[in-house]
């Protein structure tokens, strides 16, 4: 018990950024985790920490073990949840990664409710377009879009997205609508720079087979939300998920080209960690953003509409 008390002070101090911040977390003098710390890098016989007067740093064994110790003891307290059935009450940090602008726009809404419920519940919450690595990073659960790569995880599905390939009416009345996927050869689009696949895009064909076309173009961005601005703007044709580009779409910044050669419906997901006993506050939070988004989900329903929209015949008396 002595140890893991060494361990949970070490991670604390970490977590905490000082000794005087993680000793008014854990209830104890400041010399007493100082002293539980400097006796675990004595034990181990590495340097954990360096210490200055103005900061705390790890050693590079020091995140490494940080790592290690911040999941083992997770695991212990998951394991505690599970024996003493504390399901109705989850506990200890929930720690998401989530894509930069869905995050933003429909998950971060939402995280204020989910506290609400749960008193005893911190959430960490990371925005960003790269992928993070979900273990050596120490997060619980990742939101991914589109397809999943690593098998060796648990992927439970949100809700539905689909593609749409749009430009500007400003563009198109310059360069010409593309009638086929090999037309936007001819055509500048603006690439994603994460995007696994680079400059290809992939379409259906017409007997339900798939072509690939590489594009190219003067504009990469990192980031969705400045895609729609510069499509919107009229610096090429973009492929962009409903989610993003469902408000452009319905106020006329954009329309959908080549629609019956994209793919069909791509999918949301959560993906956390293969572990025997899920953490309560992992679980908890899987449901509740299926319930709250599911496949009854508002950027869907906008896109549809806005296709419609623009697809019913005018009624005006010209």
């Amino acid at each position: 018990m002595h140890h893991l008390t060494a361990l949970e002070a070490f991670v604390v101090v970490v977590d905490t950024g000082s000794f005087t911040a993680a000793a008014a977390e854990l209830g104890v003098s400041k010399s007493h985790v100082s002293k539980l710390v400097s006796g675990l890098e004595d034990m181990l016989g590495v340097r954990l920490l360096h210490r200055t007067t103005r900061r705390l740093s790890l050693s590079d064994v020091g995140r490494a073990f940080y790592e290690r110790c911040a999941r083992a003891l997770e695991e212990i307290t998951d394991a505690e949840q599970a024996v003493t059935e504390a399901s109705d009450s989850p506990r200890g940090t929930l720690r998401v990664s989530v894509p930069l602008s869905f995050g933003t726009r429909y998950i971060a809404p939402l995280v204020s409710e989910f506290v609400a419920q749960y008193p005893h519940l911190r959430v960490e919450m990371d925005f960003s377009d790269r992928r993070v690595h979900l273990i050596d990073e120490g997060f619980d659960l990742v939101v991914r879009i589109g397809s999943l790569e690593d098998s060796s995880h648990i992927a439970r599905r949100i809700a539905p997205t689909r593609g749409y390939l749009v430009a500007s009416p400003g563009y198109l009345a310059a360069r010409g609508v593309p009638q086929s996927p090999r037309d936007l050869k001819d055509h500048d689009c603006i690439l994603y720079a994460l995007s696994s696949s680079g400059p290809t895009w992939s379409f259906t064909t017409p007997d339900g087979g798939r072509t690939a076309v590489r594009v190219h173009g003067r504009v990469t961005m990192n980031n969705g939300d400045g895609i729609v601005a510069a499509a919107s703007a009229g610096l090429g044709i973009a492929r962009l998920p409903d989610f993003l580009v469902a408000d452009a779409l319905a106020d006329g910044r954009v329309v959908a080209l080549l629609r019956d050669h994209l793919d069909g419906d791509r999918a949301i997901w959560a993906v956390y960690p293969h572990t025997r006993h899920l953490a309560t506050r992992v679980r908890r939070f899987v449901d509740f953003l299926v319930e709250r988004l599911g496949d009854d989900c508002p950027w869907m329903r906008d896109a549809n509409e806005a296709i419609e929209q623009a697809d019913a015949p005018s009624t005006g008396d010209g």
